[in-house]
């Protein structure tokens, strides 16, 4: 049964070798695509980097609500492949939002 994280025990017999091997060369892959990713979108660290900022300034009881709440703000900021981090920066700073500069490059 899943404990209250939405997490539940691994069960380490039910892959065979093969099937891990698999899945640690698809977690490794995963794992670098998604770093070539956030190198060429700096403006998605920064939208990160605020977000966990945030949390553990505001530490909320309930973090998916309160991340849903934060997704919904940011989508209502237009964003397109032309907007820097510092971009982001003004944006988040417009919706009332204190974001210290000094973190975006």
């Amino acid at each position: 049964m899943a404990d209250k994280s939405g997490l539940e025990k691994l069960d380490f017999g039910a892959l065979s070798i093969e099937q891990q091997q698999q899945l640690r060369q698809f977690k490794i892959n995963t794992r670098i695509n998604n770093e070539k990713y956030l190198r060429e979108h700096p403006e998605a660290e920064a939208l990160i980097s605020v977000f966990l900022r945030d949390v553990f300034l505001k530490r909320p009881t309930d973090i998916r609500e309160y991340a849903a709440d934060e997704c919904t703000l940011v989508r209502k900021v237009q964003i397109n492949s032309r907007t820097t981090a510092k971009d982001l920066v003004k944006m988040l700073e417009e919706t009332g939002r204190k974001v210290s500069i000094s973190t975006v490059k």
